[in-house]
């Protein structure tokens, strides 16, 4: 959180109310997807009102009110809600009616429009400038979430959602959904032992290389899928490990549909296949990506070296004003 910007609160018609201060504040854009806003007692009013937003303007910062805690006991109210990715992650793309599945084609930003715009009242808005980039007949999966759903469109194509909350007044403001490309930092931005923080690099290469996926049906009429994994990530339909090399895993799954089966066992094979995992603290260290960019990480004793795309961002401040940032990559609780 920039400390030279304030927190701001607005009431639920968006109009600002005042900024911020000498509150402690807890936001998690991407994990748990909600804020946690320390208010106290002594400087409590009646301006907290449940639907009202809390924003940092020209960031993601922010979301909606929608919980109060209190404890007598305590000197503070907690004022807590949801943030914009949380409040996307609330809504579901669902197929029209009669048909398996939602497709669609066109320009990403004006995809984005169709979905979102129409669900949040106004408050949401999606940028017209278009990226340039089309789809076409892309599928979701039954059901998803929207944020998952927009997330897994936008990475098919290289890119990644970017929030801002623009306050062009102090009447009004709104929350700016944008498509923009991923930056891959991983050549610029290298965390090691000479970066003064710790971080983990696991790099596992016993993992699972074939995944026997076993979906509906009954012994010799099941729905039976063979998927191998490669050496560059991949996972293929052909086989690479064989011999002493081969681990193999029996996935089960009659409980989806068999067009949706191996999609749900390529994410599991994933989390069991030969990988790497990274994680770090970073909460010292001054790191200008977002969501969805790419940095990397190098243990120089082992020369074990890893690129992975920033999952998170927890920005916590006391009530002194004092801002720590810890960025989590993929992979990582």
């Amino acid at each position: 959180m920039d400390s030279k910007t304030a927190l701001i609160l607005a009431g639920k018609d968006g109009k600002e109310i005042k900024s911020l201060l000498n509150v402690g504040v807890d936001i998690d854009l991407n994990g748990t997807r909600d804020f946690e806003v320390s208010v106290h007692r002594n400087a409590w009013d009646a301006d907290f009102e449940y639907g009202g937003l809390i924003f940092q303007p020209g960031t993601e910062i922010g979301g909606r009110i929608g919980r109060m805690y209190t404890d007598t006991a305590l000197d503070y109210i907690k004022v807590c809600g949801i943030t914009w990715r949380g409040m996307l992650n609330g809504k579901v793309i669902e197929p029209p009616s009669g048909q398996d599945y939602r497709i669609v084609s066109g320009e990403l930003n004006s995809i984005l429009k169709s979905l979102i715009e129409p669900e949040f009242d106004g408050l949401f808005v999606v940028s017209s400038v278009s990226t340039g980039v089309y789809v076409n007949n892309y599928q979701f999966e039954r059901y998803t979430d929207m944020l998952s759903g927009i997330e897994k469109l936008l990475k098919s194509q290289g890119y990644k959602i970017q929030i801002t909350y623009v306050e062009e007044s102090r009447e009004l403001g709104y929350v700016l959904i944008e498509s923009v490309p991923i930056v891959d930092y991983s050549s610029e931005i290298e965390l090691s032992q000479d970066s003064g923080l710790d971080f983990q690099l696991n790099d596992i290469r016993n993992g699972y290389n074939h995944m026997i996926v076993a979906g509906k049906g009954e012994l010799a009429d099941r729905n039976v899928i063979h998927l191998y994994a490669w050496p560059d990530g991949s996972i293929q339909k052909t086989q690479y490990y064989t011999g002493i090399e081969e681990r193999c895993y029996v996935y089960e799954n009659t409980s989806t549909e068999t067009e949706e089966v191996e999609e749900k066992a390529r994410e599991e094979f994933v989390q069991i296949m030969n990988r790497q995992e990274f994680g770090m603290n970073t909460s010292a260290l001054n790191l200008d990506v977002n969501i969805g960019d790419i940095i990397g990480g190098r243990d120089y004793l082992t020369g074990v070296y890893m690129a992975k795309p920033v999952s998170n961002i927890i920005y916590t401040t006391d009530d002194q004003g004092n801002v720590s940032v810890e960025y989590q990559v993929e992979g990582e609780d």
